[in-house]
């Protein structure tokens, strides 16, 4: 960054975007291998795991309730499992990285979760039994 509040060079744009990515990865030990999988900014959203972290499905949405997951007010992605990595979902303290596939035109993500904003509804679970 220069002193007199000029916008920063490409290279210094470049070198900031790596550094804050790796930075992201390492809050909960996720290590990039083979494929670049993009980040997704879900913090400010709640979520739960369906299932397992091997394999489950990841439902996330502004507010999560039976009626709202019921209504469509709630997004749900498998959990995407590839062997070149070691594990699906990192959780540290303050965030937790789920690997995501929402199925639709090739797209996943790395979601970044705030850990505060889990939930953990036996109702909301069983009532997607009958469709996952």
């Amino acid at each position: 960054m220069t002193d007199n509040n000029e916008d920063p060079g490409p290279n210094e744009v470049v070198d900031a975007y790596f550094k804050a990515k790796a930075s992201v990865h390492k809050l909960a030990g996720y290590v990039e291998d083979w494929v670049d999988i993009p980040l997704g900014d879900y913090r400010g959203m709640q979520w739960m795991i369906i299932g397992s972290d091997d394999g489950g499905t990841c439902v996330y949405g502004d507010e999560l309730s039976v009626k709202s997951c019921g209504g469509g007010e709630c997004y749900s992605a498998s959990i995407y499992t590839q062997r070149f990595l070691p594990k699906w979902v990192y959780r540290s303290p303050s965030h937790v990285l789920i690997c995501i596939d929402t199925q639709i035109d090739g797209n996943k993500f790395l979601g970044v979760f705030d850990t505060d904003k889990e939930v953990h509804d036996e109702d909301i679970k069983a009532s997607f039994g009958g469709w996952m």
